[in-house]
């Protein structure tokens, strides 16, 4: 009998001790599920930071922070990336009551079931902007509308903009 020694075996990834959590700060559905998940007890560490932030960028330089605005994403202290559906089951997983359901998402059938669930957000998250243009055109199906960009929300007009340095209302349209 010749039996060959197996070769190298790859090296296991790394654990997760520690995730960030990018959120998009501008949105209530996404504020009210970071304040949720803060109040959850957590086997690993969770720290939200808002998406495309100063300190989203300093941390993550490497990352496609725009697509951080569209989609949840999570970043593992080894430099994991998690994004969508794959991101709500590793947040999931880092909760000590919701870890058991995390690994039910993690399954073929269960992950059918994560993605529905990252799209009925996404689409909720849509529903709170305004119905008319949406600026952005992010993959959710609309863009961001932010303070920044000099957008602001009447409940009774809805949405409004102007942009910085356009306070007469001389600017050309974007």
């Amino acid at each position: 009998m010749n039996a060959t020694a197996p070769g190298p075996r790859p090296a296991p990834a790394p654990p997760v001790r520690r995730l960030t959590v990018l959120y998009d700060a501008e949105c209530s559905l996404c504020a009210f599920l970071r304040d949720w998940l803060l109040r959850q007890p957590q086997l690993v560490p969770l720290e939200p930071v808002p998406a495309g932030s100063e300190e989203a960028r300093r941390r993550f330089p490497g990352l496609d922070h725009g697509a951080s605005l569209d989609e949840i994403t999570a970043v593992g202290d080894a430099g994991q990336v998690y994004r969508g559906a794959a991101a709500w089951v590793v947040t999931l997983w880092a909760l000590r009551e919701h870890r058991p359901l995390a690994h039910r998402l993690s399954t073929p059938s269960g992950s059918l079931l994560a993605k529905g669930a990252v799209l009925a957000a996404a689409k909720g998250r849509g529903a709170q902007w305004h119905r008319g243009a949406r600026p952005g055109g992010g993959r959710w199906g609309g863009g961001v509308h932010r303070r920044a960009d000099g957008w602001s929300y009447d409940p009774a007009h809805g949405w409004s903009s102007t942009a910085p340095g356009c306070a007469d209302g001389t600017c050309a349209p974007r």
